[in-house]
């Protein structure tokens, strides 16, 4: 059975998706933080390949980005970086990245070294649909990763339909059409999430951009299946030399009642 299949079973609520950047806070913190986040209660980890031209990723996420990129972060070294993660990492793990440099790499290749090293999926938020199901769902799909489609509360139910019925591992609930880490009106939220909940999709719904703390997580979490962090925690690691210590007093409050 699939990591995700297996944690949706299991985890019906509160599922806590944290994303990291590759690379960040130094060139070699990448298995540090995701240690660091599976050891503190992170149900999936989300992990960013840093790229010049990130469309979707607010100024905290973006920096980071630019610090990775100049610690000299690359998908050849981040796959250097992952061999034999498994060893120590059971949750699943998907790669956060822009089509571009996946091209760049050769996107089969890509594939096969991210599923050769045991990645579970991917999220690249600027893959057209048509492309995806002329050619590159299958090629996914012969390696085993799941792929996991954006929806916004500006796309429409038939298109929302669509994007799930693509979609594997869990759909991917955008809060808003900006950038992430900014702030968010939680009413309008809910009332987006409860909107999905009715189209009974059959992936689960997982609600990122703007989820920073216990309230906000706990927000999402009465309509969808769980909340993805990523700015709030990225700010959280700046200037921090103990990551164990910096990601626990970060989670902690988090996840105190959701266990």
């Amino acid at each position: 059975m699939k990591r995700f299949d297996k944690l949706f079973n299991a985890k019906k609520s509160h599922v806590l998706n944290m994303y990291c950047t590759a690379g960040y806070p130094q060139l070699n913190s990448t298995m540090q933080v995701m240690k660091a986040l599976q050891a503190n209660g992170a149900d999936i980890i989300e992990l960013g390949i840093p790229y010049s031209d990130p469309l979707a990723d607010g100024p905290v996420i973006q920096q980071s980005g630019s610090i990775a990129l100049a610690n000299g972060m690359t998908i050849q070294k981040l796959f250097v970086q992952l061999k034999n993660f498994r060893k120590e990492i059971n949750v699943p793990v998907i790669l956060m990245g822009y089509l571009n440099p996946v091209l760049q790499y050769g996107f089969e290749k890509f594939c096969a070294d991210a599923s050769a090293n045991g990645i579970d999926g991917l999220i690249l938020p600027d893959m057209p649909e048509h492309e995806f199901e002329k050619e590159y769902g299958t090629i996914m799909e012969n390696y085993h990763l799941d792929f996991i489609f954006l929806v916004t509360p500006e796309t429409s139910e038939e298109r929302i339909k669509k994007l799930d019925s693509l979609s594997s591992g869990f759909l991917y609930a955008v809060s808003s059409s900006s950038t992430t880490g900014s702030d968010k009106n939680m009413d309008e939220v809910s009332n987006y999430l409860q909107r999905l909940k009715s189209y009974q999709l059959k992936n689960p719904i997982l609600a990122g951009f703007g989820i920073k703390d216990k309230e906000t997580f706990d927000a999402v979490c009465r309509y969808a299946n769980g909340g993805i962090i990523g700015s709030a925690y990225i700010k959280a690691l700046e200037g921090e030399t103990d990551i164990n210590a910096a990601t626990e007093s970060f989670l902690k409050p988090i996840i105190s009642t959701n266990k």
